[in-house]
């Protein structure tokens, strides 16, 4: 069997069914040994669209993502996806051609070292050759998927496809041996201790979907329960004892919440979202976790590293019959926040936008939102139904997230309608991935909030009393037309037309652009400076 065969047929085996990118001359014998193994290669505009796709194909899956780039600017593409794997917690494999042995050290065009590239960015790299090969992908596909999940690297010399494989020859790696430091002790005297706990929920504890089992926690130990933006949907938003979102718009409102608590537990609270301490007041932590993390060493932070039933078992030693149930402060911050939301009703801004998609999407929708003011207020106001979801990052916050996560999305689960909300900064970096969704028939709803600027830089800038510079984006319309690279676009600039908009986008089986052209005055009152 040959090397690209191998390596086919392993990632078919793992659960793969796309590879996404931009092949290369050396990528062609592994885009055939992919189509003979039921690999479809997914053809991409941007390298760094090909790593967002393969995040949110984990994401949704389970399964590793897999993508793949060519020499230097490829592989230099790529990256920019490939960090958002690593920050937002996603197992992929990305490969990259790379040089031959005879040419890796010499002046080359588009030659570097793919190893020092990707070193920071992925849990390991390696440079596979016919003798390694069939270890080194059981590893790569061992390594991405272990707590923390992230990308992979692996380099393949552009010389080797078409070799038969050596199975002769087996490579180790040592296995990660830390000792765990668990107090289980002291974390049960401040479980016993704790009359006013609040929960905090993260990314960790959404990725490993243990959503049912703290909903039943819930009903035994009435807590307060604020979460992380990308920790979103892991328990209902009517629910008795959500009060929030971290971090995103009108969240100065839990100070209400944790300013008068006496412990916080941190239950599956990825630091990479939003540091402990950006809120927390100077009360004990408990931190669970599934590994080690870099929490600063205090006498009053605890760590506990072990599985979910663990954490739910020790989290027993509350006093039930003690705890202080603060329902009437949760439902007065969530009535409170959800009326200064609805109070936005005299333009046609972000807030309005908003309203009509949440009334007149399906429930199952699956939502992905770019970076920008907008993914604050989704992030505290868009309400996920039982089916439905929120696709956004957070650890990486990259620009450009949106397009391509939806056309994943899409891929992935057909029978959803799949809508990207992005401001005109984050469309203007992907607009080349419309043209992807039109190839693959993905019929994804865009929706482009469009103000003519970087509206999150720009009130930052206002934060810090300087005049707004360097964030004006376009004057006038954004399209001007009523198509974009052959795909519809549907303009809404009041309440109405936006009605008339998604519902003619619901209507077509195919890509649609909504140019929202809107007054981005709302942000300004929503978001909270940081």
């Amino acid at each position: 069997m040959t090397v690209a065969d191998h390596i086919a047929n392993h990632l078919f085996n793992a659960g793969v069914r796309y590879v996404f990118g931009i092949p290369g001359g050396p990528s062609i014998p592994y885009l055939e040994a992919f189509k003979r193994a039921g690999i479809e290669f997914i053809l991409v505009s941007n390298e760094a669209s090909a790593g967002i796709m393969a995040d949110v194909t984990a994401r949704l899956s389970g399964i590793p993502g897999a993508c793949h780039a060519t020499y230097g600017p490829g592989a230099a593409n790529i990256t920019t996806g490939i960090g958002g794997a690593l920050l937002d917690r996603s197992p992929v494999i990305v490969m990259t051609s790379e040089m031959s042995d005879s040419m890796i050290g010499r002046t080359a065009q588009m030659n570097i070292n793919h190893q020092k590239l990707f070193e920071p960015l992925v849990k390991a790299t390696f440079r596979l050759n016919e003798n390694n090969a069939s270890e080194i992908i059981e590893k790569a596909l061992t390594i991405c998927s272990k707590e923390y999940p992230g990308p992979v690297h692996i380099g393949l010399p552009s010389d080797i496809a078409l070799r038969e494989i050596n199975l002769s020859q087996n490579i180790t790696l040592t296995p990660e041996t830390k000792e765990q430091h668990n107090d289980v002790q002291k974390i049960a005297a401040l479980l016993q201790d704790s009359r006013r706990p609040v929960l905090a929920v993260g990314l960790t504890a959404k990725r490993l979907g243990i959503g049912k089992e703290l909903v039943s926690f819930l009903k035994k130990y009435r807590m307060p329960v604020v979460i992380t933006p990308m920790a979103k949907g892991i328990i209902p938003e009517d629910h008795a004892c959500y009060a929030g979102v971290l971090f995103h718009a009108l969240s100065d409102y839990l100070g209400d919440i944790y300013q008068n608590c006496d412990l916080v537990i941190g239950l599956g609270y990825d630091q990479v979202e939003y540091n402990y301490e950006s809120w927390m007041p100077d009360v004990p932590l408990i931190h669970f976790d599934t590994r080690e993390t870099d929490l600063p060493d205090r006498e009053n932070v605890v760590r506990f590293t072990g599985s979910p039933g663990e954490w739910f078992s020790l989290l027993k030693n509350l006093n039930e019959g003690s705890l202080v149930y603060r329902g009437n402060i949760i439902k007065g911050i969530r009535d409170e926040m959800i009326s200064v939301f609805d109070g936005f009703s005299s333009n046609f801004g972000p807030v309005a936008v908003l309203k009509v998609l949440k009334k007149e999407l399906p429930a199952d929708s699956i939502i992905t939102a770019d970076v920008g003011s907008h993914l604050h207020l989704l992030g505290q106001f868009w309400e996920c139904g039982s089916k439905g979801d929120l696709i956004i990052t957070n650890g990486w916050s990259g620009m450009g997230f949106g397009i391509p996560a939806a056309i994943a999305a899409n891929l992935h689960k057909p029978e959803s309608t799949v809508v990207c909300i992005t401001g005109d900064g984050g469309f203007l970096m992907m607009a080349g991935e419309m043209v992807t969704a039109k190839r693959y028939k993905a019929p994804v709803i865009v929706v482009v909030l469009s103000d003519g600027e970087l509206n999150l830089i720009k009130l930052k800038q206002s934060w810090n009393d300087i005049p707004p510079d360097g964030t004006i984006l376009y004057h006038g319309d954004l399209f001007g037309a009523e198509s974009f690279l052959g795909i519809k676009v549907f303009t809404a600039d009041s309440d109405d037309s936006m009605v008339k908009a998604v519902n003619n986008a619901l209507a077509l089986n195919e890509p649609v652009i909504i140019n929202a052209r809107i007054d981005p005055d709302d942000y300004k009152y929503l978001i909270v400076k940081q």
